[in-house]
């Protein structure tokens, strides 16, 4: 996958749009930080998810505000469905 969160972090929460083609992962690093980054889907990229706006780099003190940041920055994100289950 073309992700470009870092192999260090952790990946706590994924929600997607009602239409399975774009995506935010919220996420931690070892460092105690947070982060989120949305992707899309697209069909003529073999379905491989795509960063879309490169929000890994920012940086937040806890899940919440790194949450809150993505529903500021992500308009379609407030109308998602729940979190989907990360493995």
């Amino acid at each position: 996958m073309a992700r470009r969160i870092d192999k260090s972090c952790t990946v706590f929460e994924s929600r997607e749009n009602g239409e399975h083609d774009r995506c935010v992962d919220l996420f931690s690093r070892p460092d105690g930080s947070f982060g989120f980054e949305e992707f899309r889907r697209d069909a003529e990229d073999g379905g491989a998810w795509t960063p879309v706006h490169h929000y890994s780099g920012l940086r937040y003190a806890s899940r919440e505000a790194a949450l809150a940041a993505a529903s500021r920055a992500v308009a379609w994100l407030a109308a998602a469905a729940e979190p989907e289950g990360r493995g």
